[in-house]
Formats: structure tokens, sequence, C-alpha cells
């Protein structure tokens, strides 16, 4: 089972959170963390599809800072 964690940051100057990781690779925002979560969660199955990485039995685990 492989495991990545999209670490989640919001920045105050630019009132915005943006989620990365560079093994998957993503990069995404939004002014909502519930939003944000909800893109993280459709996005990475398919970038992983689209990098040749396996994507079933993937375990995707948030990492939040405020």
């Amino acid at each position: 089972m492989e495991e990545y964690t999209v670490t989640i940051t919001f920045d105050e100057e630019a009132a915005v959170w943006y989620a990365i990781n560079n093994d998957i690779p993503i990069a995404l925002e939004s002014d909502s963390l519930d939003v944000l979560i909800k893109r993280v969660k459709l996005a990475v199955p398919e970038l992983l599809e689209l990098n040749g990485k396996n994507r079933e039995h993937t375990v995707i685990s948030p990492n939040y800072a405020i």
C-alpha cells in the first residue's frame, strides 16, 4: 500500500489554503479548506494514474498547518 502525505497550509498574506506534495506531484489552492480537501481527493487519484503510479490501495493523509 502506498501512502502519500499532502501538506495543507494557510497562507495568511494571500488568505488562501494551499496543498502540496512533490511525489504525486500536486499543488492546489483555495480560499476554503473544505473545498481544497475535496479538490485534493478528486485530483490525487487522477494524477497518480497520469504519472503511472498505482492508485489502488492508496492512502492520502492530509497534514494541516495553520
